[in-house]
């Protein structure tokens, strides 16, 4: 089953890029229940759950990419890009497989885990906006 949203960022790509990947803000905007450190430049792992998290960032893409360590039922990614309008977009995927729930396709399954990636974006979007707001100042 695959999931996706999208939502419009009041700051470039590049700065929501920057908030999207610095571990310092990340449990601020990613659900609940996820606790993350930084294991390289570019690596970032966590756990949810009980299940291990690998987060990789690629900047030069302004992508973020992350699934299970060991098990392909569950990958995810957000892409950034920019606006002509010198906003950007973020767009985040999500991807189960196997005998997850949010696989299934049932009704409250579906609706659950849309809402949670809109409000993950929700609370990205307002730690982007306090980002553009402190660097106006």
């Amino acid at each position: 089953m695959e999931y996706e949203a999208e939502r419009e960022m009041p700051a470039d790509s590049r700065t929501v890029f920057g908030v999207a990947a610095d571990v310092g803000t990340m449990e601020r905007w990613l659900p609940q229940g996820i606790d993350v450190r930084r294991i390289a430049t570019d690596l970032v792992e966590g756990e949810a759950d009980g299940d291990e998290v690998l987060m990789r960032a690629v900047p030069d893409q302004l992508r973020l990419e992350w699934g299970l360590h060991g098990r392909p039922d569950y990958t995810g990614w957000i892409q950034v890009m920019d606006r002509a309008d010198g906003a950007s977009t973020v767009v985040a995927h999500l991807s189960f497989l196997g005998g997850q729930p949010e696989a299934s396709g049932a009704t409250r399954d579906r609706e659950a885990t849309q809402r949670l990636l809109e409000r993950s974006l929700d609370r990205l979007a307002d730690l982007v906006g306090q980002q553009a707001a402190r660097t106006a100042r």
